[in-house]
């Protein structure tokens, strides 16, 4: 479905990777945690608790540098997007000709970029999720839009 020509990715804002880190991290307290009891318990090597613990932190590590560099929540292309990560997005992926519309609003006191679909469905983006500056993005959303189906300016 996607051609690779102009890609423009979105990823996590630094304040949400943050806030999934530091649940990467409690996770893996209450791993440690529950290990730890569990050799107590059973009388098994106390070596095997550090060694869990260093792969915990180098997953977490991992984790983050996927989050800030690697993973996009949006994705545009020269023939359509995809959204990933957001629940009650609606349609996740879609072919810009079947954009009817753009409309950007406000849902939860939240701003988000609503893509209505010819179909009567529609993509939701809450925009303070992503790592860009809003103007900027729904700038760059009327880009691909004109490139992709001629679409001249988001309503709102």
């Amino acid at each position: 479905m996607f051609n690779r020509g102009v890609v423009s990715d979105y990823r996590l804002s630094p304040a949400l990777a943050a806030r999934m880190l530091g649940v990467s991290l409690v996770l893996l307290g209450v791993l440690v945690f529950v290990l730890t009891v569990l050799v107590d318990l059973w009388g098994l090597s106390g070596s095997l608790v550090p060694a869990i613990f260093a792969a915990g932190v180098l997953a977490v590590a991992g984790l983050g540098f996927w989050f800030t560099r690697k993973a996009y929540v949006v994705r545009f292309t020269d023939t359509g997007y995809r959204v990933r990560f957001v629940r009650g997005a609606g349609v996740k992926q879609g072919r810009w000709k079947d954009v009817e519309d753009a409309v950007t609003r406000t849902l939860a006191d939240s701003p988000v970029v609503v893509l209505r679909l010819r179909n009567g469905s529609a993509t939701t983006i809450p925009v303070e999720v992503l790592g860009i500056n809003r103007e900027k993005f729904v700038r760059e959303l009327q880009e691909h839009l004109q490139r992709g189906h001629g679409l001249r300016r988001l309503n709102g």
